[in-house]
């Protein structure tokens, strides 16, 4: 079967460098900023490592004929889009879709990337072999791999070779006869902290000069000298799960990586001082459109969460039935059913490649990362305006309930029908900690930019519309009618 929960947690303990909190630590597990999210991905592998779930979120390796998650899938049809997504959305659906950066997300750039190995023959065909034995690697073994594909924001108005250090940004500082030494930082690392490898690439364009940073490999989490800096861990904040019941079970953090003469053997080094394959990794292959998809089928689960929650609330209020309110909760619905129909026409609208390898549709691809930027804030706003004061009314902490005078005050002021208390302050502290604590806010600007500055996206949308058929409808039109 696949890797159980217990097996990828006890991966976690290798020598790791994880600094937070102004230390270093090595055992994430048991760390309170990551104890929750390594819990929840724990949760991930046992879904698919159950036999009850074989059938739906596996399928046997090419190689050993073990059964491996279905995430690693290289789709040859629409058939098989449709059966990713199914076993996708069960994943998402364990961690209410919010852990964007699961084990399920890079698997489907790896699964790109091996699907296209001829592209990466450009740079020799040792870098094809190599791009194909890692992903199947990765596929055996089950693992968890993160990824850091964007230099740190230091000085964007010069590329990575003139900077004050030409070696800020990741890249190559020395090639030796085994292997290649990386040196410099890349971010953001999500994910990174609680996973087993590390893709370090560039999705940014590079400029002429740029070549060490024009690279791709694999890196073991564990690797001497990789080091990983984590912002402040929502969960390690929080008094309780009742408190914050998201942040102290999903926040899978950010990191800023740091390469300080890091090793990497030629075996896991996929592109090698190349601009263009570094580009043509995303572009000529399906993984940056695989990847996004895993993406979205996470988000279509995320607005079921925010319209539930949505009508929950409206219906503890005893406001479910005002037309307002009903305007609001269709509003919700709507945006939530648009995303999940852009999912499935991905599979509609797929492309077979020469390879015989399946792309997503683009355009309902790209539509979606070109919407939802824009969609989400309105409609966390939305359920903000929904709940008014209700969300902010509420108890400082779980611990107040023990308090037995200010629990009979609760008890009388702060409940709903068929909502004693603890359940309306439960239910409240839920929502908040979807759509205004700090973890929410996270979620908002990650909903915003994951897949890239917006004017970049919708600049891509433009590229993968077809335009061509839209103009045959105008030519269609003026043919209709002259000055006479």
């Amino acid at each position: 079967m696949t890797r159980s929960g217990k097996e990828y947690i006890e991966g976690l303990r290798d020598g790791r460098r994880v600094f937070i909190d102004g230390e270093f630590v090595s055992d994430v597990a048991n760390h309170p900023a990551f104890n929750g999210a390594v819990a929840s991905i724990a949760r991930v592998y046992d879904l698919a490592n159950d036999p009850d779930n074989a059938a739906a979120m596996t399928f046997p390796s090419p190689v050993t004929g073990a059964p491996v998650n279905l995430s690693y899938l290289i789709p040859r049809d629409e058939d098989d889009l449709r059966r990713r997504r199914i076993a996708l959305r069960r994943t998402a659906e364990t961690t209410l879709g919010l852990m964007g950066r699961g084990p399920e997300h890079v698997a489907g750039f790896l699964a790109g990337w091996a699907g296209r190995a001829d592209v990466f023959g450009a740079g020799g065909q040792r870098f094809a072999d190599n791009v194909t034995r890692f992903y199947e690697f990765a596929r055996d073994n089950d693992l968890y791999c993160s990824y850091a594909i964007v230099p740190p924001q230091i000085d964007r108005s010069k590329p990575a070779h003139q900077q004050e250090d030409p070696h800020l940004y990741a890249g190559v500082t020395q090639e030796r006869e085994d292997g290649i030494v990386v040196s410099g930082a890349q971010m953001l690392g999500t994910g990174a902290a609680i996973s087993d490898y590390l893709i370090l690439s560039c999705i940014v364009p590079l400029q002429p000069g740029d070549e060490d940073q024009a690279i791709s490999v694999a890196v073991p989490i564990g690797a001497e000298g990789l080091k990983i800096y984590s912002r402040r861990g929502y969960a390690e904040a929080a008094p309780s799960v009742f408190d914050y019941p998201l942040a102290t079970r999903f926040d899978e953090t950010d990191a800023l990586i740091v390469f300080d003469d890091v090793f990497v053997p030629w075996e896991r080094v996929f592109v090698f001082r190349d601009r263009q394959l570094t580009s043509d990794q995303w572009n000529r292959t399906p993984a940056h459109m695989l990847g996004n998809n895993q993406a979205q089928i996470r988000f279509s689960v995320k607005l079921d969460l925010l319209a539930g929650l949505a009508m929950r609330v409206a219906r503890m209020n005893g406001s479910d039935k005002f037309p307002p309110v009903r305007a609001t909760l269709g509003e919700l619905a709507a945006h939530a059913s648009m995303v999940t129909g852009l999912v499935y026409a991905q599979e509609q609208n797929c492309e077979i490649d020469e390879f015989g390898v399946a792309w997503p549709g683009r355009a309902e691809c790209f539509a979606t990362m070109t919407l939802q930027s824009e969609f989400y804030p309105k409609l966390l706003h939305l359920v903000r305006d929904l709940c008014g004061g209700g969300v902010i009314q509420l108890p400082s902490s779980a611990a107040d309930f023990a308090n037995p005078e200010a629990r009979a005050d609760f008890e009388r002021y702060v409940r709903s029908p068929g909502y004693p208390s603890t359940e309306r302050v439960r239910l409240l502290k839920l929502v908040w900690d979807l759509v205004g604590s700090e973890f929410a806010s996270r979620h908002q600007q990650y909903e915003m930019f994951y897949a890239g500055a917006p004017f970049l996206v919708r600049s891509r949308m433009s590229q993968v519309y077809d335009f061509d058929r839209a103009d045959t409808l105008v030519e269609q039109a003026l043919a209709g009618y002259e000055l006479a």
